[in-house]
């Protein structure tokens, strides 16, 4: 059994959990897995009962356990997405349509494998036992094997299309989350949070790009691009958690996590809806994302949408419930059948795999990545 004690011994684990998912780690040699640190916009609690104390710099300086306990789970919730996110991507390095194409996965990879790294640093650094053995399961839960911590780490990205859809809903989800943590009273959290943002841009690039392109080469059908946004968007929409959540109200009451405009609102944060004001802001920027890919799409040709958040959603108030993309309330019976035909099915995926065996089912990369 494996035991942590130092970073340099989770260095060790790191470097053989790439080597357990079938990493080749030629592939990443050269580039630096280390922590990086940047400027926090203030260095007072900016919310919070806490508000107007210095930023706590170790976890002892916080006064309460529960808030110790609560940054904890913050800390080990996005380092297990991140070491889950390449998981679920690494099949794609085999079957890339382009060196760009493969270059940017790899960086994506590298990048999300260093943002996991952040996160285990933490954790190891200034959380004792707890920590150590936190970022070690970090290194043991598999996206594969339905182990991760939430479900939509917990699928697979089985082709490019999933790749772009992934990047442009999930991976702005992600946006959205190291902002608010960026806010964080736990100064060395709040720190972490400026490269991993900048280097998040990128990934948010890849994948509207990567739409771009598709919907400029013309060959896959809308329809079946509108079900992969369908699959993506509702899982994304998971990520926000849970409608009323007591989890965001504390976290927020403790100076923790932040909303994603919390320097510019001028409202007082409403803490019992905290959950519901970022998918909303959410909400807003991918609709303009659709408007825009749409714009690419002949007068004449089907329009992409999104679906009505209430479709599709295993979390929240509406999980489980039989909405469809339109927002209908549909008998059981009638649903399971919108379902089958509004997410990819086998049909779907081998029509896919059909168009993505032609060498022009994507356009080529622009030179500045549009």
């Amino acid at each position: 059994m494996v035991r942590i004690s130092t970073f340099d011994d989770w260095t060790d684990y790191f470097r053989q959990w790439q080597k357990d998912i079938g990493l080749d780690a030629a592939q990443f040699e050269g580039y630096a897995f280390e922590a990086k640190f940047g400027a926090v916009a203030s260095d007072v609690i900016e919310f919070g009962d806490y508000a107007g104390r210095p930023k706590w710099e170790t976890a002892l300086q916080i006064p309460d356990q529960r808030v110790r306990d609560a940054l904890l789970h913050l800390i080990t919730y996005q380092g297990d997405t991140e070491f889950a996110s390449v998981e679920q991507q690494r099949s794609l390095l085999h079957t890339a349509p382009s060196e760009h194409d493969l270059q940017s996965a790899l960086r994506i990879m590298r990048e999300e494998m260093r943002h996991g790294v952040q996160m285990s640093y933490l954790l190891v650094k200034y959380f004792g036992s707890s920590g150590k053995l936190e970022a070690q399961k970090l290194l043991e839960r598999r996206a594969f094997e339905n182990s991760r911590l939430l479900g939509a780490f917990n699928q697979d990205i089985q082709d490019w299309l999933d790749f772009y859809c992934y990047t442009e809903f999930v991976d702005r989800d992600g946006k959205f989350q190291l902002t608010m943590l960026r806010h964080s009273g736990f100064k060395p959290l709040a720190a972490s949070m400026i490269p991993m943002l900048q280097e998040e841009s990128y990934h948010l690039l890849t994948g509207h790009s990567g739409l771009t392109r598709v919907l400029k080469a013309g060959k896959i059908p809308v329809r079946i691009i509108q079900k992969y946004i369908n699959k993506w968007f509702s899982v994304a929409l998971d990520l926000f958690g849970v409608d009323n959540s007591s989890s965001a109200y504390w976290f927020y009451v403790w100076g923790l996590k932040g909303r994603y405009d919390e320097r510019s609102a001028s409202a007082p944060a409403d803490k019992d809806r905290l959950n519901e004001l970022s998918r909303e802001h959410y909400l807003h920027e991918v609709r303009g994302l659709i408007e825009a890919l749409n714009r690419l799409i002949p007068e004449n040709g089907a329009r992409l949408t999104l679906p009505d958040p209430r479709f599709n959603r295993s979390i929240g108030e509406h999980a489980g419930k039989p909405y469809s993309t339109a927002g209908e309330l549909m008998p059981p019976d009638a649903y399971a059948a919108h379902l089958a035909e509004a997410l990819p099915d086998d049909k779907d995926k081998a029509e896919l795999a059909g168009f993505l065996k032609q060498s022009d089912w994507v356009a080529a990369a622009a030179v500045d990545g549009r």
